[in-house]
Parts: C-alpha cells; structure tokens; sequence
C-alpha cells in the first residue's frame, strides 16, 4: 500500500490520495515540531501523515521555567529545556488533556510520537529576562543533593562534560537511586500517555553508562525507540552513545554537509561515507537543521540528500511548511522507491550519484550549472522515470550504464517504470 504520493508520484499511479505509515519507528521519516502548541500541532496531523512523513517529534511536555513572554524570536531562547516538574504535564505548549488528545490523533493518523525527554538537568537560577530563577527550593521533586556540585562545563575534560552545569542549568546527578526513580518515574508518565519513542536531549552530557544499564532499559522494557542528542562532530563519541542501545542525531554528517558540501565553494566528495549514516545507518537519526544549527546554503538540496539516503531523516518545521511540495515528493520516493543498501556510483566535487541497490538512481548536483554523467546501475536495457520530476527519463544500455542530466543545484530521482 502507497504511504504517501509526491507530485510526480500521483501523475504516474493515477491517484492523489496518500496515508499516514502504520509501520514501525524508524521506517520513513519525522516531522519535528518547534515551539508549536499541543492544539496546532493536533490541527496538522492530518497533513503530515498525507505527505508521507510516519512519525512526528515534539518538545518537552513538563512544566518548564520560560514561556514566550522571555522570548526574542521563536528559537531565542528555547521553551521547555529548563525543567521545573517532571510530574506536571501542563506546560507553555498546553495542558496535558491537549497533550493527550494530540498523541490520540497522531495515532488515528497512522503517526507515531517521539517526545523530547530532558534527563540531564533541571532549570537554571540566573537573571535572564525578567524571567524568576530556579533555586535548588523551587523544585518541587529534588534538593540540592541530587546534583553535582555547581561548575561550568570545560569541554576538553569528559567528566567534566557530563557532570558540570550546561549554560548554568542544574545537572542531575545519576549516579543517584532517588534520582534514577524520579527520571524513571517521567519516562512512564509519558508512555502512560500513549507515546511511541523519546529523543533523550543533550545526552552528550550524561554518562554512557546511565542509558546502558538504566535509561534504554526502561525503555525497552516500555517498547519506546529511543535516540540521543549527542552534538558532537566526532563519530566516534556518537558510536559510543549508539552502542548503549539506541539511535543518535547524526552530527557528524551534518556538519558535514553545512560546512563542507552544500554550499557554493563544496565539495560533494566530503560527503562520500561521511557521518553515522554510512557506519551505523539503522542508528543514525539524520537531519539537514534544528533550532541549534542552522541549515546549509542548499537546504533543499540537503533534504534530497537526506530523504533518499539511508538513516532515518527528520524534516524541521520551523524552516520546512508541513505541505512543502519538494519534501512531499521526496517523502513518496523514500517510502516507495528508497530501499536497499547505498552505493556509490560516482562522486566529484560537483555531483555525487548514488544507487540505493537495485532500487534507486540518485543525482545531486551541487553545481551553479546542469551536470551530464555516465554511471553504472544494476539494469541492463532497462527504461528509468525521474520521479523528482526534474529531468526526462533514461534509458541504462546493454553494458547497465546510464547517462543522466542533474539541473544546477537540483537532483533527480530514477527507478524503473
């Protein structure tokens, strides 16, 4: 069954209609929503789910210290990462009935929900705004003994990276059995709440070991996917948080792919086996911008990267609309065409070509001009459509090469008839 259809898509099936995906995390792709109320997001569900996307990824749900009356702009600061109580659902974005009735609504949709899950610190005591600080008295659940001593973050040292205070937000101690029941407690709020996966934030910050022996753990024991933020460059340290088992943000590829490919002075070769995605891709959580890094100079062309490659891609609200067209067809390609290992087929500076293994043939074109390439394919005399919609169909000769076309800072998308 179709789980989505992108433009091309419905010409070439005869149908415009699309259905959120039933299946498992982890199968398509997720919308990300930023600073959005429960309501609003309630009131796109159906859209997201039309556009192919099979789960959506929401902020923090507890009642934090900052609310939009401290804000300068929608990111600026974020909402919902000081936490003041971990119990009380009724938060900036809404209240819990709202919470739930979303959740119940991405489900009728055929979405799962993965929720921001913030288990390395609690709020910070600091002048910012207006805004009243958080003394050690105000948390309703915790004392000063269940946090490490006060002290900034010196990011050359990794104890100090997991146990000192990030930006002066109060860092939890996990070491602590109170502390672990408390965190342990939050997780199965909200799988009482019917939700399908957490995104444990700033997990860079907490040790390996908590989500090893403790935090995945409950996870698994309540059949939640889980993925950390790790906001590190290094694959290595993403593989070390991978390896307690769970998914990770793919910071790597995408600093990759900001500072290094996707721009005017790029070069697409960087991108060759860059990031997670090519070590561990069934763990990578990839990602083109989120509200702490911004996106490449060729977003869209990020996007086509991202949601025809392997990992599991997340698309961000606050730079993509929840109807965007592009991201649509591209949705209906990854669902529908997307599958098998990726192989390379031929990489320059300006354009790297890709086959998902017997699937897909994937153009992208860095270049301010068309690029023509022959590359070899797994068919033989076999006609090819562009399902982006951005060139003309091909044909692979008797030897199983092809020549494509990619337009200036495009890409094309080919798979047999």
């Amino acid at each position: 069954m179709l789980k989505g259809i992108g433009a091309l898509g419905a010409a070439v099936f005869g149908t415009a209609t699309s259905v959120g995906s039933s299946a498992a995390v982890g199968d398509s792709a997720v919308y990300q929503y930023y600073h959005t109320d429960w309501t609003e997001v309630t009131a796109t569900l159906e859209t997201v789910a039309q556009q192919g996307y099979d789960a959506i990824q929401v902020p923090p749900a507890h009642r934090s210290r900052l609310d939009r009356n401290h804000q300068n702009g929608v990111t600026d600061p974020p909402l919902g990462y000081q936490p003041v109580d971990l119990t009380d659902f009724n938060s900036v974005f809404g209240t819990e009935p709202e919470y739930e009735a979303m959740v119940q609504e991405a489900h009728n949709q055929g979405l799962d929900v993965v929720v921001d899950a913030v288990i390395n610190h609690m709020a910070a005591n600091d002048d910012f705004r207006d805004a009243p600080g958080i003394t050690f008295e105000d948390l309703p659940r915790f004392s000063e003994r269940d946090f490490h001593p006060k002290d900034d973050i010196n990011y050359d040292d990794p104890e100090s990276v997991e146990d000192d205070w990030l930006v002066g937000l109060k860092d939890l101690k996990q070491t602590s059995e109170y502390v672990r029941g408390e965190l342990q407690n939050y997780v199965q709020k909200y799988a009482d709440l019917g939700i399908d996966g957490i995104r444990w934030d700033a997990a860079k910050h907490v040790p390996e070991s908590f989500f090893a022996d403790y935090a995945n753990q409950w996870a698994d024991d309540l059949d939640l996917w889980t993925v950390g933020e790790v906001l590190d460059g290094d694959v290595s340290v993403c593989q070390g948080y991978a390896d307690t088992g769970m998914s990770v943000t793919d910071y790597p590829l995408y600093y990759t792919m900001k500072e290094e490919t996707f721009h005017s002075g790029g070069d697409m070769q960087a991108l060759d086996g860059a990031g997670m995605v090519n070590q561990s891709p069934f763990q990578a959580f990839t990602f083109v911008s989120n509200h702490d890094s911004g996106p490449p100079d060729y977003e869209k062309l990020a996007y086509a990267y991202i949601l025809t490659y392997e990992g599991y891609p997340r698309v961000y609200s606050n730079r993509i609309s929840v109807d965007d067209d592009d991201i649509r067809n591209l949705l209906w390609i990854r669902n529908n065409l997307a599958s098998g290992d990726a192989q390379t087929r031929h990489v320059d500076q300006d354009l790297y070509v890709y086959e998902r293994k017997g699937n897909l043939l994937v153009g992208l074109n860095r270049a301010s001009g068309q690029r023509s390439k022959w590359v070899p394919t797994s068919w033989t005399n076999q006609a090819l459509n562009d399902y982006s919609g951005n060139a003309g169909n091909v044909s692979t000769n008797g030897d199983s090469w092809v020549q494509i076309t990619v337009p200036a800072t495009s890409w094309v998308c080919y798979a047999p008839e």
